[in-house]
C-alpha cells in the first residue's frame, strides 16, 4: 500500500472532519499520546523482558495508531504523506549519504580553460610572525607566490583567526569551491571571465562575501566547541544555515555531508597550524584532500 492510498483510506475513518474546531488539535494530541503509549510498552518490556510476550504486537499497534494520526495531521494541513516521505528521504540522504551510494562529484570549472580553473594540486605555506605594531600576523604563499595580504586576528585576544585562510583552502579541497581563493588569494586570479555571467555570479563580490560570512559563522560555532577538537559531527542547524546561504550558487550541488567534511578538515588543519605557528599544506582537489605536510 502506498502512503497516499493509506492517507486517503485513513481519512475515511476520521471522526472530526475539517471545520470542526478540534479537527487539528486532536490528531496532534493523538500523536503525542500514542508515542507515550509506545514508551509505556517499552518500559514494560525492560521490566518483564521476554515475559512480555505481546510486546511486538503492542508495538505494531502503537506504531499503527501513530501512523494514523500522522496521516490525519497531514490531511488537515493539506499535505501529501507520500511527498512528505520523499522530501524527508532527500534531506536525510543529503545529510547522511547511504554507504556505497554513487557519487556524481565533478569540479565546477572543468569546462573552463586551465587558466580559469582552480589549480588541481598546490602547496600552501603559512608563516606566522609579527607585524610592525607588534601583533601576530601570518603570510600565506601558494606555490611560492604570496596570496593576499598578511592577516592579523583583528581581535582583542590572540584567538588564531589570522589563520582562517585554511578554511578557504579546505573549501577548495573538499567542495571544489572557493570564490575567495579564486579571486583574492591566487595570483593571478582564476576568475571565469570567458563566461561573463558565471564570472559575475559565481566569482564576483557577492559570492566572496557569502564565503567569508560562512567562515565567520562557523568560527563562532567552532570557537564554542574547542575549535571542533574531538568533534566528529557538525550540528545540523549549522549545516542547514550554510545550505540556505549558498542556495543560489553552484556550490548548492554539494551536500550537507560534503560541507561537514570540509568544516572538519578545515579545523583539523587549523588546530595543527595554529599549534605549530605555521606550516606547509598539500591541497589536492582531485582526491579532495588537505593535509599539513611540514
Amino acid at each position: 500500500m502506498h502512503l497516499t492510498e493509506y492517507q486517503e483510506q485513513a481519512q475515511a475513518t476520521d471522526q472530526l472532519p475539517a471545520g470542526d474546531p478540534n479537527a487539528i488539535v486532536v490528531p496532534l494530541l493523538g500523536m503525542a499520546g500514542e508515542v507515550g503509549s509506545l514508551l509505556v510498552e517499552y518500559k514494560k518490556y525492560l521490566r518483564d523482558k521476554d515475559a512480555h510476550v505481546l510486546f511486538p504486537a503492542h508495538v505494531a499497534e502503537e506504531l499503527g495508531d501513530i501512523l494514523w494520526y500522522l496521516a490525519n495531521t497531514a490531511t488537515k494541513f493539506g499535505l501529501n504523506l507520500n511527498a512528505i516521505a520523499a522530501a524527508n528521504l532527500a534531506k536525510t540522504r543529503d545529510r547522511w549519504p547511504p554507504a556505497g551510494s554513487p557519487e556524481n562529484y565533478r569540479l565546477f570549472d572543468d569546462r573552463f580553460p586551465e587558466q580559469e580553473q582552480l589549480p588541481r594540486t598546490f602547496r600552501a605555506d603559512i608563516t606566522d610572525g609579527l607585524g610592525p605594531e607588534g601583533k601576530p600576523r601570518i603570510t600565506l604563499t601558494i606555490d611560492g607566490v604570496q596570496a593576499g595580504d598578511p592577516l592579523q586576528d583583528n581581535a582583542y585576544d590572540d584567538d588564531g583567526y589570522r589563520f582562517h585562510d585554511v578554511f578557504h583552502l579546505a573549501h577548495a579541497a573538499k567542495l571544489g569551491w572557493s570564490p575567495v581563493l579564486r579571486g583574492k588569494l591566487l595570483t593571478p586570479g582564476r576568475k571565469r571571465r570567458s563566461d561573463p555571467e558565471v564570472n559575475e555570479v559565481e566569482d564576483g563580490g557577492r559570492a566572496i562575501v557569502v564565503e567569508e560570512a560562512i567562515v565567520a559563522y562557523i568560527w563562532e560555532y567552532a570557537r564554542r566547541h574547542r575549535f571542533l577538537d574531538g568533534v566528529t559531527t557538525v550540528d545540523y542547524t549549522v549545516l542547514k544555515t550554510i545550505r540556505q546561504l549558498t542556495g543560489g550558487l553552484e556550490v548548492a550541488a554539494r551536500t550537507a555531508h560534503d560541507w561537514e567534511e570540509a568544516i572538519l578538515a578545515g579545523y583539523r588543519v587549523f588546530r595543527e597550524v595554529r599549534a605549530r605557528g605555521g606550516g606547509a599544506l598539500a591541497v589536492d582537489l582531485r582526491t579532495r584532500s588537505i593535509d599539513v605536510v611540514a
